[in-house]
């Protein structure tokens, strides 16, 4: 069976590179009218240039009121707002570092990014859907939700755990208004220059060992993230809400 977006209009937040790109590249290749949010401007423009039917809309997730804003300028040129997915995040330049040196202003960088910026936008989607009586919001979490983080980074597992608490919650909110709300959790891709980094970082050593704990003994790609994002936000997903899907090659 196909899976297809035609006529269908999707956010996709942190659309600069990575997953986001990906994503945006995907659903618009489905038919779907993309929506790339993201602060970087120079990487929306080249997401928008590798596809067609992407708009790119310069937005921190992390800004309630820019969120709103950008939400409504969408709104005003879109006949619905069909799949919100959150994918912007990261570790914001961050390194893991012991507890006790941690300021106020580190853990909120991250917490802003990766879980405020999922709450501000499935806040400003939410009227949209809910007049509609349908819609899909995917948050993208990661590993470190379920288990730790590998870089030790206290706030990002925090906040990716935070993501899949969100989804479950409002899963059960907006469901009788026909929306689900589903969330990923990749494994460790090599998807951008941060996952670059830390590749390369581990050495051949703590590659190869990274590598014997995943069961299929290999990484996945961006595409495997995209694959799923679009399973959930098709109908044949109709009935699975609050979920969290766990695409990491089996850990």
């Amino acid at each position: 069976m196909n899976i297809g977006f035609s006529g269908k209009t999707v956010l996709i937040t942190g659309a600069a590179h990575g997953f986001g790109r990906a994503m945006s590249l995907a659903f618009a290749a489905n038919g779907a009218r993309v929506f790339a949010l993201d602060v970087n401007a120079e990487g929306l423009a080249e997401t928008a240039r590798l596809g067609s039917a992407i708009e790119g809309v310069i937005v921190d997730v992390g800004n309630r009121d820019m969120v709103q804003q950008a939400v409504q300028q969408i709104a005003s040129v879109s006949d619905s707002i069909d799949i919100l997915v959150n994918n912007a995040g990261g570790v914001c330049g961050q390194a893991g570092r012991p507890i006790e040196v941690i300021t106020a202003a580190d853990w909120q960088t991250i917490f802003d990014v990766n879980l405020s910026g999922s709450f501000f936008m499935a806040q400003a989607v939410a009227p949209v859907m809910k007049r509609q009586l349908k819609g899909r919001i995917i948050n993208i979490s990661s590993g470190a939700g379920r288990t730790i983080s590998l870089t030790g980074i206290q706030a990002y597992a925090s906040a990716k755990a935070g993501q899949i608490g969100l989804t479950r919650q409002l899963a059960h909110e907006l469901g009788p208004f026909g929306i689900t709300v589903n969330c990923i959790a990749p494994g460790f891709i090599r998807s951008n220059p941060t996952t670059e980094v830390q590749w390369e970082k581990m050495g051949e050593d703590g590659q190869a060992a990274l590598l014997n704990q995943i069961a299929m003994r290999k990484l996945g790609t961006p595409d495997d993230i995209s694959n799923a994002a679009m399973f959930f936000a098709s109908d044949l997903a109709g009935w699975i809400t609050g979920e969290c899907l766990g695409v990491d090659g089996g850990k």
